[in-house]
This record gives C-alpha cells, sequence and structure tokens, in this order.
C-alpha cells in the first residue's frame, strides 16, 4: 500500500452496523510512500495508522502515477 499526502483512507466497517470511515492523509512516515500514515478524519480526530487489508487508498484526482 503506498500513498501521497493528500490521498484518501477509506476504512471499511468491520462489523455488522459499522460504517466506513473516511480520512485524508496528512504525512506518510513509511519509506517510498508505504506505512504508517499520519490521518486525519472528517471530524478532526488524527491518528497514526499502519492499514490493513480492511482500507483502501483513494489517490487524489488528476495525480499523475
Amino acid at each position: 500500500m503506498r500513498a501521497t499526502v493528500g490521498d484518501r483512507l477509506l476504512v471499511h466497517g468491520r462489523i455488522v452496523g459499522q460504517h466506513d470511515r473516511i480520512a485524508q492523509i496528512i504525512e506518510v512516515l513509511g519509506t517510498d510512500g508505504g506505512p504508517p500514515f499520519r490521518v486525519r478524519f472528517e471530524d478532526g480526530h488524527e491518528a497514526i495508522m499502519s492499514p490493513g487489508p480492511d482500507a483502501v487508498v483513494r489517490p487524489v484526482v488528476g495525480r499523475r502515477e
């Protein structure tokens, strides 16, 4: 999993009734774009995450790979 600052991290709910959460990646702490990432959720909460298989990076629209 690779990301750049500004990408979105979509974390799928892990149990029935739990909603997906979306966070903006505000800092990439790993090497070569890898985790861990510092993220900011929509409610303003910040966390350092090493996402698992229940998460997907959504690149910034218009960014060239």
